[in-house]
Order: structure tokens, then sequence, then C-alpha cells
């Protein structure tokens, strides 16, 4: 009997776990899908936690309520891989051996790695979004903020939703703003990149966007430490933003199993083929979602559109033949931008967030690279689709390529 792992129950673990399963013979295939937490979060609502928007319990559900009837599921956290080997090592001692292996061990914040920033003011002034503690903290925090100098700072690239920070500032805008304190309130938006929008089109369309809604922009900024003391950030060219609330992107790194693998680059991000998603160096092995060092954006629309593409390739390799689907780089990302309305952009490798209709040209129901009342509404849907549709490895009506229709050059 062969066995296929799949190494976390994230995301894109189940999502591809829920695609392959169905069409495994089970007299022929044994599946293993491992993960240490039973939780499933729904990560994009973190960024609504803040402000009230969703509450703790809008966000969570079991992960076993994705897993096929059958599957066998390893709790436990991960050793290592030995691909050598063909084996996984969980730390309890058990040894999973493979024929394929299926890495979906995703990426998680590390704020220990900036000099500072598990200070005194943790959880106190200094808080996060990209974890269920750090916005339900916040959250509690922004209750009762009379206001002061928040600051919003991406400590470097590549993180999670890369728009999420934005959305946050876009969002905070507008929740001071129905508190009445919005002028007590001096929103900050400071980023290791050279502007809020890089993308040269998205850039040209929406660049004004900050100063219409009297965000402050820093760029170029590359934080060296916290000053817990003083309450400011300070940059490797020292360079120093003050702050009352800090909001930080820590640093984002793979898992640590893949660096005790030694399969990693320094993030602990796994060195994968581009288009076939197949690990390089290893035959056997595909990698998914935020675990990749691909140079696309680790957001959940990639790790939907890469599971459509590593289905296909999976059943290729099995069969004995080379993977021939090729992964183009799509994202395709809602962003919040305050006040009901919503921003969307749809873009790849090669082709930049371009202006027009999506899905249907010339209809839309949504439109790129504006701001509207639908693109709102999509963004409030998504949840929904998520848990009853994305999740669950269904076929959804957006093709894994970008497209270029509806597309205005």
């Amino acid at each position: 009997m062969k066995k296929l792992v799949i190494l976390g129950a994230g995301t894109a673990g189940t999502m591809i776990l829920n695609k392959l399963y169905p069409v495994l013979d089970r007299n022929e295939w044994q599946i293993t899908i491992v993960d240490q937490f039973e939780t499933h979060y729904y990560q994009p609502g973190f960024l609504f936690i803040p402000f009230g928007i969703y509450s703790k319990k809008d966000v969570i559900k079991p992960k076993r309520d994705f897993f096929p009837t059958g599957v066998n599921v390893c709790m436990g956290e991960i050793d290592k891989i030995e691909p050598g080997s063909n084996r996984v090592l969980m730390k309890d001692g058990k040894v999973l051996g493979y024929d394929y292996l299926i890495v979906a061990t995703g990426s998680k914040i590390n704020p220990g790695e900036t000099e500072g920033m598990l200070g005194d003011l943790w959880y106190k002034k200094i808080f996060d979004f990209y974890t269920i503690e750090g916005a339900v903290a916040l959250a509690n925090f922004f209750k009762h903020w009379e206001g002061g100098k928040l600051v919003v700072n991406i400590t470097e690239m590549p993180i999670k939703c890369p728009v999420a920070p934005l959305e946050f500032v876009f969002l905070a805008d507008w929740y001071f703003t129905e508190r009445g304190i919005r002028d007590k309130v001096e929103i900050h938006f400071v980023t290791p990149l050279p502007g809020a929008f890089t993308k040269p089109k998205a850039s040209s369309i929406l660049g004004d966007f900050l100063d219409k809604k009297n965000i402050k922009l820093t760029t170029d900024f590359s934080i060296g430490r916290v000053d817990n003391e003083n309450q400011k950030i300070i940059s490797w060219d020292e360079r120093e933003v003050p702050f009352d609330c800090l909001v930080t992107i820590p640093t984002n790194m793979g898992d640590e199993a893949i660096a005790r693998s030694g399969m990693g680059d320094e993030l602990n991000f796994i060195p994968t083929d581009k288009h076939t998603l197949v690990a390089e160096g290893y035959d056997n092995i595909f990698v998914i979602g935020d675990a990749t060092n691909l140079p696309s954006s680790k957001a959940g629309s990639v790790a939907h559109f890469e599971a459509d593409i590593l289905f296909e390739n999976f059943i290729d390799v099995i069969e004995g033949r080379k993977p021939r689907a090729r992964f183009d780089g799509h994202a395709n990302c809602f962003i919040e931008s305050g006040f009901g309305k919503g921003i969307l952009i749809d873009f790849n490798y090669d082709t930049e967030p371009l202006p027009g209709k999506f899905p249907l040209p010339g209809v839309g129901p949504f439109s790129l690279l504006e701001e509207t009342k639908m693109n709102h509404y999509g963004k409030v849907m998504f949840r929904w689709m998520y848990w009853n549709f994305l999740i669950k490895g269904k076929e959804l009506p957006i093709e894994s390529h970008m497209s270029m229709a509806g597309k205005r050059l």
C-alpha cells in the first residue's frame, strides 16, 4: 500500500487533502494528515477582531470537521523530515513513512526576531493581529483607548496576506471615526517597502489613498529594535518613529521543523519550483501554501489556486508522468477600505494588478482597482465561502490561472 503524508492541516493542507482523498483508491493508498493543533482558524477574520466586527468564535472551528471520513489523523508536533529515508519523525517518537509527501506547514510570526519587541509593552501597548491572542488583546485595548499615535509597522517581507496591514489602517480610520475620536488618533503606516502600493499600476491609481484618509506614510523603514521605555521604533539607520500604540507585523517564518530537517532557507521556507510546486531536489515531495519560498503572495487565494495545480501534478507523478500543470502565481485579494467599501486586485507572477471587471468581463459584479460597496460585500461573503466551499476542496467559479478577460491595460 502506498503512503501519502500531508504535513499541516491549515488552509492549504486541508484543501489538498479534500481534493485528493476522493480520487485515491482506499485499497491502494493510506493517507495521513498531521497537525499539532485541533482548532482551525479563519485567519482573514483576525483583521476584523480588533474593530469589534468579528469575535473569536466567528473565526474558529474544529479541524476534524473538515477531514473526510476515514482519513488517518496524526495529532502531534513534527520533529523533522528525513527526506533521504522517506519518513517523518514526530516529537512523541512516532515515525511516519511515506511514498509521497505534501508539506503545508505554513508560516507564523516570530516577534522575538526583533530586539525589544517582546519587552515590557508586549500586549500592553504593542500588539500583533496575525494571531488570535494578539487580535483579541488589541480589541480589548482599543475599546478603552482615547487616542494618540497609532503606528502600524511591517517588520520585513514576506508576510502572510501582504495587503492586511493596509486594510488595518483603513479600518482604523473608519473605527475611530465611528467612535468620534479620529481627530485624536494619528495613524502612521511604516513599511520597509518603497511605497504603500508597490505595483506601478496600482500605485498610479491608488497612490493618494492614504493622503485622502489622513494616514501618514513612512517608507524604506527597516526596523532594528523597539525602545520600550521611550515608546519608539528605531530603524537600522537610526531613524525613529514614536508610538502610543504599536501594531506590528513581525517577521514571518516557516515551521521550525523545516529548519531541523535542513530543507528550508534562512526563514524556514522550502525552495520550491514556482510552477510545478515540487520541492527542489525531491521528486516525491510537494509544497503548498505559505510553506513555499515562491515569489507569490502568502494568501488563502494563492493556496486555493496552488491546490488545483498540485492536484493535477500529483496525479501525473503517481501515474509515472512528469508534472505538466503550471502555477502562474495567481493571487486574488479583496482589500477592505473602511466605511462599507473595498478594493479588489487580481494578478500573477508576470502581470500586475489592472483595472477592469471581475470575474465576468464588462459585468463583474466586482470592480478591479476601484473602491466599491460590492467589493466590500465580496470580502464579507468570503468567510461563508471559505467554511463551506474553499476549505472543503470544492470547485469555485474562478480559474486557477489568471485571466486577462475584463481587464483594461
